[in-house]
């Protein structure tokens, strides 16, 4: 345990850890996202968009719940504050959506590349967009929000 918090510090330091614990869910979340595509495709036999639509769905609400709980530490200060800031995690992540859809499209029906290729390309894509979406506009409010509350009681 002794190794884990001299490894964590050392990133946490470095500014690494939140990317390394976002990395990790997030490699969860195509897991997940993964997962639910094959089973849609193959076990219910959907077409390639319905069950790419599916295995969104199914990988944005984790990964909504691990985004906020365990990689930015989002503490929203009322519920009015959490429901813009989950409307703003959908928006971006349907903005993802149409990127993961189009890359998919043009990668099996354009280049004509197996559907698990494709889907593994695209996650990647989507993994690093969704990262510069959820720290540059959807928990930088959660940030500023904490940090007034530091100088509220620094002064208090």
């Amino acid at each position: 345990m002794k190794l884990y918090q001299q490894v964590r510090e050392y990133l946490e330091n470095k500014g690494y850890w939140e990317i390394l614990v976002y990395l990790f869910f997030g490699g969860l979340a195509t897991v997940v996202n993964f997962v639910s595509f094959a089973i849609a495709l193959q076990y219910f036999d959907l077409s390639m968009a319905l069950s790419n639509s599916i295995s969104w769905f199914c990988s944005v609400l984790f990964a909504f719940v691990t985004n906020k709980l365990w990689v930015f530490h989002s503490k929203s200060p009322n519920f009015t504050h959490a429901l813009i800031e989950c409307g703003k995690f959908f928006f971006y992540r349907i903005l993802s959506y149409g990127l993961d859809m189009g890359a998919m499209v043009l990668l099996i029906d354009g280049m004509h590349t197996n559907e698990y290729v494709a889907k593994i390309i695209t996650q990647i894509i989507v993994i690093l967009a969704n990262y510069v979406f959820s720290k540059l506009f959807i928990f930088k409010e959660t940030e500023v929000f904490e940090e007034e509350n530091k100088q509220i009681e620094k002064d208090e």
